[in-house]
């Protein structure tokens, strides 16, 4: 038994002594039972259906496996049994599967009765308040909370401590074409970046804009005064007022942007008379811009 206790971590194997360890052959008691832990073979257990998160990192995997090897599991995971001998996983599954790539044969688990709809708001809050989602996994996690729990927006603000306008903007992330939801996943750009793209009601020129924070690494704060830009008014013009500008005129300034990560302007008068206008919102956009047009 020393080895089997030193695999399920410190302070586990007391919880596990006595009847609480043969759980895992008996029928369940008819209320949950949220403190009891058994060891379960890992071989016993199957994933959660409901599980928000889609993506689990191989080298965090293998960063918790040798963890797990040299100082045991000391969270439990927890668990709903659905037939003898057969159990699925409500939360834990990045440290069963560590477990698995330490070798272990059992886990500490608690046993929980769920159904499907606690099954999946379990998991959702769980990975919530750990933090362990995606701003993608989480606008997915609320709209299968109000679909398929059916829970209304603003008792589902309160339910996972987040107010509904923050739900809310999670949930519109899901509106964006399909490339920038996957910028969001993978981290590319923002949450920010993404809230600022919302406003743009074009889905052309939201990955227009999406191409352009890519080229030139745009900040948030950027991106939301170049949306805001493509989003005012055209101002009609007189015969007398400002032109607008000829095709090399407009490549030079598209050159220059891209070179500069920076909006230029560019104003063409009479007589060919002109001016080059290199905006920044910033002192270190500023030196940014200056060590770039003085490499040296």
């Amino acid at each position: 038994m020393q080895g089997k206790k030193k695999a399920l971590g410190r302070g586990l194997s007391a919880l596990l002594e006595g009847g609480a360890s043969e759980l895992a052959g008996e029928e369940l008691p008819a209320i949950p039972a949220i403190h009891i832990v058994s060891a379960i073979p890992v071989d016993q257990l199957e994933t959660n259906p409901f599980q928000p998160r889609s993506q689990f990192e191989e080298k965090e995997l293998a960063e918790l496996a040798v963890s797990i090897q040299e100082q045991g599991i000391i969270q439990p995971v927890t668990v709903r049994k659905i037939g003898p001998d057969r159990y699925q996983l409500i939360t834990g599954e990045r440290r069963c599967r560590a477990a698995k790539m330490a070798g272990l044969r059992d886990i500490p688990a608690f046993i929980r009765l769920a159904n499907d709809e606690q099954m999946l708001e379990m998991a959702i809050v769980e990975n919530i308040q750990r933090m362990d989602l995606n701003p993608l996994e989480l606008a997915l996690s609320f709209q299968r909370l109000i679909e398929e729990c059916r829970i209304r927006q603003e008792d589902l603000g309160q339910k996972v401590g987040k107010d509904r306008s923050t739900v809310s903007n999670y949930i519109r992330l899901l509106k964006l074409p399909v490339e920038i939801q996957v910028a969001v996943r993978d981290g590319i750009i923002s949450m920010g970046h993404a809230r600022a793209l919302i406003t743009i009601e074009d889905e052309k020129q939201q990955l227009q804009v999406l191409q352009k924070i890519l080229e030139r690494k745009l900040s948030v704060r950027q991106v939301e005064d170049l949306v805001r830009d493509l989003l005012k008014p055209a101002k009609p013009t007189s015969p007398s007022g400002p032109k607008l500008l000829p095709s090399h005129y407009q490549h030079a300034k598209e050159t220059l942007s891209g070179k500069l990560q920076q909006e230029v302007e560019i104003r063409i008068q009479r007589k060919g008379k002109g001016s080059i206008l290199i905006h920044f919102n910033s002192e270190e956009e500023f030196n940014r811009v200056l060590s770039k047009m003085n490499p040296a």
